[in-house]
């Protein structure tokens, strides 16, 4: 049994441990090791990216047409985590921790399994593509997209808001909600909203798209386009021999994914009268003639057996015949420059080998050619399960890689360090860049025990590691305490008292922590409500204040027992009244005391988030940034719902990882103030690494079979944990 990891099995011991030397400076690693402050350290890994993309892509049926063997519709969400990495922002939580890019089966089709394919938003998700670097890219390109246009959606059909711009205060917040949004839109915020054109109009594709549907602009007269773009049928009239009527997909196959297939069926009734040819072209080749015949396309043709390249007349023996009731496939090998077919599932040889197939100036485009009356054929490009086990073609090719990789020599990567003591020392960099000197300082005290342990020579001192007892670290640390606890009043203090200037000097950071301290105020509030309401006991939430007619809790008198007045809050109020109605009388039983005076904290609490995000508001209302606003939006839709908690569209703001967000921004800011690196050498590695698996990428080669999560996911889970 092969071993699942493209990587050599680490030992679980630290054993042979860290000596305590520093790596040379000459050594191609070694100066990760030794970062150098930012102004000319990594700027190579500021596009890089943590993983995906990215994105909640709703799986569903979509644009399947009229095609074969009745496809029956079915639905399922896919979700993955993913992110850009910030300039000085930490993403390793975020992309250990993903979610698989489309896991699961979650679309079904009578007689061929199952398979989630097709996004409802017309994402072609291809099985063998799963969890490769170009799908992950091409689905972050497409949620843009989506969230650009459904901002612009919002700006023009959203008629409820709940601050109102610059103009009103928080007795002006408004919950007459009643306009239908489009599915999927939450009930969000409206600041001065300005029309502006489709936003996705604007993008440009960085990632080149899949071949979805045959081109109707992009064929010969004789033929035409049915069933959602899938089937194609011959109309014209029976021609000369060298004549006949092609069609191209509405994309080139990109080369980025590193191989590319696609699969006809031919559903024509009479199979001796078919003639039908299967392959791939430029926009070069002339549409009244089968692909193959011309030049700069390639063809496997059903009458005769026989492959055509490139305008050849004569073509040669390759494989079985095909016609009425046959699949067949063709699959580019954009790494080694290979085309080969197949047929009902079975591959047939290497048909193809020209390095052109690599010429970044030229497109491909599958194509289909069409001779007779009652040709009819339909494509699958990947929207339901192909015949041919093109997944396992694409696991053999990826193990090529991966085996390429393990069988790598790494002992000159950073010399005197071998592999193992390498992979200690950035650890350890990175535990103790972030502040986390005890933690550093433990993983330094067990690599020195093992390292003993194993010592057969007593006569040899075994060195350890020393690790400073940083002030600055432990203040560091102090900050990112609080953060990660909500503190974030604390965290300001902090901050503050140990480095005056960085607030100052960014912005950025600032803004996000304000923000945060107005989440978790509302965080707060969800979280205290929900454990009132399976006690049975009700408070009001931000999304009931909003009724209010002013800013401050109102308060009304009553007079104690001895006659003297006596001042209420609001909460306290609406406990007296539930005891005048009779509905909850006070039973003097304490842990009901304590459960409405919960109830009251709770109503308190939501005021003071109302009162805070006015002044959220208010200091902020003047700023240019676009991002600025917009982030404002997404928090304070925070309130337009009783418990945030429990709904999908705006839960994943109140997350705890937007705190580890926010304390790794705020961290990187105050190394830099410092003239240190803001990123942790292990930080630059991953960055570094994903922007050369990118480039690899853009021709097909190598980068297109492997992923750093890839590799991630191949480590057995007991010793992720």
């Amino acid at each position: 049994m092969t071993n699942p990891n493209p990587f050599p099995r680490r030992m679980s011991s630290f054993a042979s441990a860290n000596n305590g030397s520093r790596p040379v400076r000459s050594a191609g690693f070694s100066h990760l090791l030794n970062p150098s402050p930012d102004s000319g350290s990594h700027g190579s890994g500021a596009s890089s990216h943590a993983g995906a993309p990215f994105s909640s892509l709703d799986a569903g049926a979509a644009h399947l047409g009229n095609a074969p063997h009745g496809l029956d519709e079915g639905r399922g969400s896919h979700r993955t985590s993913g992110a850009n990495l910030p300039s000085f922002s930490r993403a390793f939580d975020m992309f250990t921790s993903k979610e698989p890019l489309l896991a699961g089966p979650n679309m079904t089709y009578s007689g061929v399994g199952s398979s989630a394919s097709v996004s409802k938003t017309g994402f072609l998700l291809p099985s063998y593509l799963r969890g490769s670097g170009y799908l992950e890219k091409l689905a972050e390109q497409h949620k843009a997209k989506l969230m650009a246009d459904r901002e612009t959606t919002m700006s023009k059909g959203s008629s409820g808001t709940v601050f109102a711009g610059n103009t009103g205060n928080m007795e002006s917040r408004s919950v007459t909600l009643h306009t239908k949004l489009p599915s999927g839109i939450h009930r969000g915020v409206a600041l001065n909203l300005i029309e502006r054109p489709p936003a996705s109009a604007e993008f440009e594709d960085v990632v080149s798209p899949l071949p979805t549907r045959w081109n109707s602009d992009d064929k010969d007269h004789t033929v035409e386009v049915f069933g959602d773009g899938y089937e194609v049928k011959y109309t014209g009239s029976k021609g000369s021999e060298h004549e006949a009527g092609a069609i191209r997909a509405d994309n080139p196959m990109p080369m980025q994914c590193g191989v590319y297939y696609f699969e006809i069926m031919v559903l024509s009734k009479k199979r001796e009268e078919n003639i039908i040819a299967i392959g791939f072209e430029t926009r070069k080749a002339q549409l009244s003639r089968f692909p193959g015949w011309e030049g700069e396309s390639w063809a496997y043709h059903g009458n005769d057996g026989k492959i055509f390249a490139s305008g050849s007349n004569s073509g040669r023996s390759y494989g079985p015949t095909y016609g009425a009731g046959d699949t067949v496939g063709c699959l580019v090998n954009f790494r080694t420059n290979q085309v080969l077919f197949t047929k009902n599932g079975e591959e047939l040889e290497i048909a193809f080998k020209d390095p052109s197939f690599k010429d970044p100036t030229k497109s491909f485009y599958p194509a289909v050619g069409l001779k007779r009356p009652g040709d009819h054929i339909w494509v699958n490009f990947g929207q339901v399960p192909f015949q041919y086990d093109i997944d396992g073609y694409m696991k053999k090719q990826q193990k090529m890689v991966t085996d390429k990789i393990r069988s790598t020599d790494t002992a000159n990567l950073a010399p005197p360090l071998n592999d193992t003591e390498l992979i200690q020392q950035l650890v350890l960099q990175f535990l103790q860049h972030d502040g986390y000197v005890g933690t550093a300082r433990a993983f330094a005290e067990e690599i020195h025990m093992e390292k003993q342990a194993l010592n057969m020579d007593a006569d040899v001192p075994v060195e350890g590691v020393n690790i400073k007892d940083d002030e600055d670290a432990n203040n560091r640390q102090q900050i990112r305490r609080a953060i990660l606890e909500g503190d974030i009043d604390q965290a300001l203090i902090y901050t503050n008292q140990f480095y005056p200037k960085v607030l100052e000097e960014n912005g950025q950071v600032y803004f996000r922590l304000r923000c945060r301290k107005f989440i978790e105020m509302i965080r707060r509030e969800a979280e205290m409500n929900s454990s009132l309401q399976e006690a049975g006991v009700k408070a009001k939430s931000t999304s009931q204040a909003r009724h209010h007619t002013g800013n401050d809790t109102q308060r009304t008198y009553s007079q104690n027992p001895a006659g003297e007045d006596e001042m209420m809050t609001e909460g306290e109020e609406e406990m007296m009244d539930t005891e005048e109605d009779g509905s909850e009388p006070r039973t003097g039983n304490p842990e009901d005391e304590t459960m409405a005076m919960r109830a009251a904290g709770v109503s308190e609490l939501c005021q003071d988030a109302l009162e805070y995000g006015q002044e959220l508001r208010d200091e902020f209302k003047n700023d240019p940034s676009h991002e600025v606003s917009k982030h404002l939006n997404e928090i304070f839709a925070l309130m337009a719902y009783p418990n945030p908690l429990e709904v999908k569209e705006v839960a994943h703001l109140l997350d705890g990882k937007g705190r580890v967000a926010v304390a790794e921004e705020l961290n990187s800011a105050i190394l830099t103030s410092l003239g240190k690196s803001s990123r942790a050498a292990l930080e630059n590695l991953y960055a570094q690494t994903t922007v050369l698996l990118e480039d690899l990428r853009k021709d097909g080669g190598d980068g297109a079979f492997v992923t750093i999560q890839n590799v991630i996911d191949d480590i057995p889970k007991a010793q992720v944990n």
